[in-house]
């Protein structure tokens, strides 16, 4: 599937670019089988095919959406610092 996400002002590319590295440093890098680990799932090399699809979604779920989630929060933070600076102002 190819990404469905369109920049509509082309000209945010480089500052787009630059926040998804900066939330991509943050982001703690752990593999599915670290996740399946800390949520008390058995994961195993091979086959799986045996696990509960709200199991399997809770791990794939917690890897695909970390940075795209991450980056609204830090869109969020921002937003929020930048009106603080505007109220003291």
């Amino acid at each position: 599937m190819g990404r469905r996400n369109k920049i509509l002002v082309p000209e945010a590319r480089k500052g787009l670019d630059q926040l998804k590295q900066k939330v991509e440093s943050n982001v703690k890098t752990v593999s599915k089988y670290e996740i399946a680990q800390e949520e008390g799932i058995s994961l195993k090399h091979g086959y799986n095919g045996d696990i509960r699809a709200e199991d399997a979604g809770r791990i794939g779920g917690n890897i695909g959406g970390k940075i795209g989630g991450n980056m609204v929060k830090e869109l969020i933070s921002m937003a929020e610092k930048q009106l603080v600076k505007q109220k003291n102002q």
